[in-house]
């Protein structure tokens, strides 16, 4: 691994853990002390975290760590969800190859048997990776590398991620029931795209970004909950 990767991800952490406190103004020379590199990876991750939404560059120089109000949040996941269900619409419209279809069944049957087990930890990690790929499988249903682009875009918005507040469902006596709800659309989303429905595949996954949505309303409600997502202490809760 790259000195510059390692400065990136090291830099990430420090402000996902809350080392890095919101509001707080950093400087390439602070990082480099920080971080005992030298300021040409520095300087990278900076940009970088700035491109990911992480950090905000200071008129006067330097940068801070920003602060997300819940509304933020809210956007962002809105944003994938409508980048998603325009993925879902072309790929019912557009129509997808047998082999696509079987694969992402596959991992639909995966999530379901995940579901349907016993909820702990090593459940909540392992649904984190499989909806991950399910999410990936259907972009790539949409055969649109422009589509495919703007939703990498979208996700790299802070917490934007389909997954970003699923392992706050262990915390909550609510998770089975959430889980229920999200795996049905899914079930449904890939029902509509086989059956070229397009608008109905689009309203599902637009509807399905929500179920993230409502995870945050939890977790900031919910101390065990909260501890359970990296960068919670960079939202603002709303009054």
């Amino acid at each position: 691994m790259s000195q510059s990767i390692k400065t990136i991800l090291s830099l990430r952490e420090l402000i996902l853990s809350g080392e890095l406190k919101a509001g707080e103004r950093l400087s390439e020379l602070s990082i480099v002390d920080r971080l005992g590199v030298s300021r040409t990876p520095v300087r990278m991750a900076l940009v970088r975290l700035e491109e990911e939404g992480l950090l905000e560059a200071l008129p006067s120089g330097g940068y801070a760590v920003r602060h997300f109000s819940e509304a933020d949040i809210f956007d962002a996941i809105e944003t994938r969800g409508t980048l998603e269900g325009l993925a879902a619409r072309l790929a019912a419209e557009r129509g997808v190859r047998p082999g696509q279809l079987a694969e992402i069944k596959e991992c639909l049957h995966g999530l379901d048997r995940l579901v349907q087990g016993k909820q702990d930890e090593e459940m909540f990690s392992d649904y984190v990776t499989l909806n991950e790929r399910f999410h990936q499988l259907l972009i790539g249903l949409a055969g649109s590398r422009v589509v495919t682009r703007q939703i990498e875009r979208a996700v790299a918005l802070p917490f934007a991620s389909p997954s970003a507040f699923v392992e706050v469902q262990a915390a909550l006596p609510e998770s089975r029931a959430i889980l229920l709800v999200a795996q049905e659309q899914h079930r449904g989303v890939i029902e509509a795209i086989e059956h070229r429905e397009g608008a109905r595949a689009e309203a599902l996954m637009r509807e399905h970004s929500r179920v993230a949505h409502r995870n945050l309303v939890l977790a900031l409600g919910h101390q065990a909950a909260r501890d359970l997502v990296p960068g919670m202490a960079l939202i603002r809760k709303s009054a």
